[in-house]
């Protein structure tokens, strides 16, 4: 018996041994399918940065295949629903977009920032003032004196009512103390920026990243940011905090896990993202997509969210924004 006792004892060593030597065997990831559920159409920048990010990150996560699922439908409440209420074993992530910040003061839908645990935001896209190259107005002080001159006459496109751009524009108004016309495109920047190209709207206030063909054509031009810190991808471009005015509004894209995944994954999850997004490779294959890369990671990017709950629900209920 005491032989057994022994042998059994050394086979013991031998295998925890074995297993140090090779890393051990993690209880996560495990390797198999980690499903991302991304609450925007296939092939818009939502999505692009959702591929592009999970295509990066796999190698930091050894075993692991991520398998994108596009949910967007209620204009993304049913995707990100899905992703608050899916089991949080680190193997359901989602996207959550900047209409997380909305959606509850508007009603659409009984989820917040809190809700999820942020992983990284890999984009935090500011609005821009875009328009026309030959509109006589070449600076963003000129182009409100112009809007003061003709109230109610100059027409902003955006995607929507209640939309992030929409919302956008309104602030300037309040900011500027300006009436515009709000003309919706539904189907979103590449309709806006024909029409602006067209000469058939006047301006509009969204992601300048959306128009970088027609910047680098000459048949648009950008007046100004609404960001703390000038853009990578248009360095020349004056933010409106550097012209005088305290305006940041912003598109991100986070992902996040279930509120209650252990601690433990969502650690693996921020230390593999925030390897992926400061890498020279990912940051090149997001300025190839005309796309501002960002690195804001875990609480950084919790407190994104919080501030961004709180500033759009004070927003739209000074608008009366439903």
């Amino acid at each position: 018996m005491k032989k057994r006792i022994l042998l059994l004892g050394l086979v013991t060593a031998l295998v925890s041994g074995a297993m140090v030597g090779c890393g051990g065997q993690k209880p996560y990831p495990k390797a198999g399918d980690v499903t991302v559920i991304v609450p925007k159409a296939p092939g818009g920048g939502t999505d692009t940065a959702a591929r592009g990010l999970v295509q990066y990150m796999k190698p930091n996560l050894e075993g692991v295949n991520f398998v994108v699922t596009n949910k967007p439908d209620g204009g993304g409440v049913t995707g990100m629903v899905e992703t608050a209420k899916a089991k949080a074993d680190g193997y359901t992530l989602g996207l959550v977009t900047v209409e997380l910040a909305m959606f509850p003061h508007q009603g659409k839908a009984n989820v917040t920032f809190e809700d999820y645990i942020p992983i990284c935001a890999p984009i935090a896209a500011p609005a821009a003032l875009v328009v026309p190259a030959d509109a006589p107005y070449d600076n963003l002080d000129e182009f409100v004196a112009y809007c003061k001159e003709n109230p109610d006459q100059i027409q902003v496109g955006n995607s929507g009512v209640g939309a992030i751009w929409h919302s956008a524009a309104l602030a300037f108004e309040e900011e500027f103390d300006v009436s515009l016309k709000h003309i919706p495109y539904p189907n979103g920047t590449a309709d806006i920026a024909a029409a602006l190209t067209g000469g058939h709207i006047n301006a509009t206030m969204a992601d300048p990243s959306s128009f970088k063909s027609q910047v680098e054509a000459g048949s648009l031009k950008i007046l100004g940011i609404m960001a703390d810190n000038r853009s990578a991808i248009y360095p020349d471009v004056p933010t409106f905090k550097e012209l005088g005015y305290d305006m940041t509004i912003r598109a991100w894209a986070a992902l996040v896990a279930p509120k209650d995944t252990p601690s433990e994954i969502v650690e693996q999850l921020r230390a593999a993202a925030k390897v992926t997004c400061e890498s020279e490779e990912f940051k090149n294959y997001f300025a190839n997509q005309g796309i501002d890369p960002q690195a804001i990671i875990g609480e950084d990017c919790y407190e994104m969210m919080q501030e961004d709950h709180a500033m759009y629900g004070e927003l739209l209920k000074k608008l009366d924004i439903q």
